[in-house]
């Protein structure tokens, strides 16, 4: 072995001075937070990532992309167009429902008058009148005994 390879020679560790600041001007500090301040009131963004994770969307974060700034007012029309889809469905559901109810209805008010319609039809029978008047013996009336005549009228 060599004795030079084995020697470490150790620097004493100086501390290094912290660079004197000049002392900032009132003018420079004015400007340089107003520059500041349009720094951050500017809305100029920072490149959005492609990935659009659920974490994104559920946060917010897909509504500060430039595109959407751009098509806020299409994406409003389309919000409208899918409100009033979904009313009028809504609506047609409701008209149909009404209908049917109706139709039934109707139906049962058709069962109802013919069966009225026949009960008066089977009342009105000469039979059914004559046998109601015997059973009454407040009538005069009777069966004929003999056809009826037929009278002619000359023009």
């Amino acid at each position: 072995m060599n004795p030079e390879e084995n020697i470490i020679i150790e620097e004493p560790f100086v501390e290094e001075e912290a660079p004197q600041e000049e002392p900032v001007k009132e003018e420079e500090s004015t400007i340089s937070l107003e520059e500041a301040i349009k720094d951050l009131a500017h809305e100029d963004e920072a490149p959005q990532s492609t990935t659009f994770s659920l974490r994104k969307i559920l946060l917010g974060d897909i509504l500060n992309t430039g595109i959407v700034k751009k098509q806020i007012w299409l994406l409003l029309l389309i919000t409208a167009f899918v409100i009033a889809s979904i009313t009028c469905r809504y609506k047609c559901q409701q008209s149909t429902l009404k209908i049917d109810k109706l139709q039934k209805e109707l139906t049962d008010a058709k069962f109802r008058a013919l069966t009225s319609s026949s009960q008066l039809t089977e009342k009105c029978r000469e039979s059914n009148v004559l046998e109601m008047l015997k059973n009454n013996k407040d009538s005069v009336l009777h069966h004929p005994n003999q056809p009826p005549y037929i009278i002619n009228i000359p023009q």
